[in-house]
């Protein structure tokens, strides 16, 4: 049947609503700054065959990916009423390690419907959380690894609910495994709650609409987007782009790390090719599959101007190549907790610096290109008990075709907040010294780079320090004769010495040390004009 353009809006609406109420249900429940300040989450809703209809409007990084999490929990568990998945695998549908999701499947409550046809279920709803600790070899989860044994305690999709009663083993066996047990159990709890939720509105749709025509509409929905997303791509000039990026390193060498894409456009399909991008390396900069995914639905997404719904139809022209073994699609037991936040950034750096060949007036210049990982941990003085803080740095914003870019802003595959200083203050032992703007450090052209942010923290008590980032020896680039931004730069004051920090390394600091991070300023766009114009 042909989809009613007033219903397909309608459902659009419903759908992604269904979404966000998730996102604040588990928002103000969090007992994590992470979660409930920063809101470093994200929920999806699925229809009946596991295929994504609605995002709300929460972690790119995350959305893309959810995907293939509900996938993995389907292939894995079969789902009753009241069960409940846990899984943070990076190997079975996960992005790293202290990303934890939740999926659920919806069944209808109506006892006629049960006597007709059984009991299958008509959604799915997901989320996922960053958790500020999940275990591992350094508080935040977040430090140098060389496996993914040393980053945290790794769950495969299991019932962390069994017909509506919580699997206390489960529980406790995650709370064993992490330095801050009670905030884990709190945080789990109020994902299990916004899974709730969402499950809860989509049987208010049902109730009003109806089954077949609420899932008529989920498959409209989907069928809407490709449409758009192929229009889209009609819109690009056919041929090949191909572009190459680099990570700074691993962690444990010097060596730059590549990833190399080959766009190829054919009318209104597109094939995104990563084979020429470097092998897996040692370091935790290793992507798997769905965060390459993830980052290739980003940035056609991107390319859609108009307010589509966030649904799997926006891939379904595109296809993805990641080989098995490379930097974007490791194999196990690779150590992947930067892929996530680090190769995720630079994945759509290149791609969108291919797509400026074909398309130049829709392509801003690089933005940062690193979420500037920022984990400290020990034993907070004031309680005697451990604390985790984990926070992403802003940074600048790539200059625009039109427009200066914008600066000190999450960019790309982050869409967090700052945690304020207030809420720092109240839940760690440290003290915020200094929040501005990096004046100067965006790139120049005829519209300037936005400009990176500088972050200055000083501890309370010793504390374990790493840093996890980029953008500390490349740059990121200009467009079109743009000025590349300002490189990243993290200091360690102690003892009146100034110690500049690696991108990627972890530090014991004492009482009174403070933490600088200047993060990177985006790059220019057009050639900057004297004076005489």
């Amino acid at each position: 049947m042909k989809a009613d353009p007033v219903k397909l809006e309608i459902f659009k609406s419903l759908y992604a609503s269904v979404a966000e109420e998730m996102g604040i249900s588990l928002r103000r429940s969090a007992f994590s700054p992470n979660i409930k300040e920063r809101r470093d989450y994200s929920c999806a809703v699925f229809n009946r065959n596991g295929v994504l209809i609605a995002q709300g409007d929460h972690m790119p990084v995350h959305l893309g990916s959810m995907p293939m999490s509900v996938r993995a929990a389907l292939e894995t568990v079969d789902l009753k009423p009241g069960d409940i998945v846990v899984l943070n695998d990076p190997y079975a549908g996960g992005t790293h390690l202290p990303d934890v999701t939740m999926v659920a499947a919806v069944f209808a409550d109506n006892s006629k419907r049960k006597k007709k046809g059984g009991n299958e279920p008509l959604f799915y709803v997901a989320n996922r959380a960053h958790h500020a600790d999940i275990g591992g070899s350094t508080p935040g989860s977040m430090g140098k690894a060389e496996d993914i044994y040393q980053e945290g305690v790794r769950i495969p999709p299991v019932r962390l609910m069994i017909g509506g009663v919580v699997n206390d083993d489960v529980m406790r066996l995650i709370s064993a495994n992490v330095r801050l047990p009670e905030e884990r159990t709190g945080d789990l709890t109020a994902q299990l709650g916004a899974i709730t939720t969402g499950s809860t509105r989509l049987l208010e749709i049902v109730e009003r609409y109806g089954f077949p025509e609420a899932d008529q509409y989920a498959s409209h929905l989907i069928d809407y987007t490709a449409r758009i997303m192929r229009s889209v791509l009609r819109t690009v000039p056919d041929g090949v782009y191909e572009a190459q990026d680099y990570l700074d390193n691993d962690g444990y060498s010097d060596e730059p790390v590549r990833i190399a894409v080959r766009i190829t456009i054919d009318g209104d399909s597109a094939i995104v090719e990563f084979s020429r991008s470097a092998p897996q390396v040692r370091g935790p900069i290793n992507a798997v599959e769905a965060i390459t995914v993830s980052a290739v639905y980003y940035v056609f997404r991107c390319l859609i101007r108009a307010d589509v719904p966030a649904s799997w139809g926006i891939l379904d022209p595109i296809t993805v190549i990641a080989p098995e073994g490379t930097i974007v699609n490791a194999r196990p037991p690779a150590a992947v907790a930067g892929g996530n936040v680090e190769t995720s950034q630079r994945i759509v750096d290149t791609l969108m610096l291919a797509l400026s060949q074909a398309v130049p007036d829709r392509i801003p210049a690089a933005s940062q290109g690193t979420m500037n990982n920022l984990t400290i941990g020990g034993a907070d003085t004031r309680s005697g008990s451990q604390f985790a803080y984990y926070e992403t740095v802003a940074g600048g914003m790539g200059a625009r075709p039109q427009s200066d870019g914008v600066s000190a802003i999450h960019t790309h595959m982050t869409n967090s907040l700052n945690t304020p200083a207030e809420a720092m203050e109240y839940a760690y032992p440290m003290r915020v010294m200094r929040y501005s703007i990096r004046r100067g450090s965006g790139g120049e052209g005829k519209y300037k780079g936005g400009d990176g942010a500088v972050r200055e923290i000083e501890l309370l008590t010793d504390a374990r320090v790493t840093v996890l980032s980029d953008r500390r020896v490349t740059r990121p680039y200009g467009l079109s004769g743009g000025a590349a931004g300002a490189a990243g730069r993290t200091d360690l004051i102690q003892n009146g010495v100034t110690t500049e920090l690696k991108g990627k390394e972890s530090v014991s600091a004492k009482a009174g040390a403070r933490i600088r991070i200047e993060s990177p300023g985006g790059g220019g766009f057009g050639a900057k004009q004297d004076a005489t114009g």
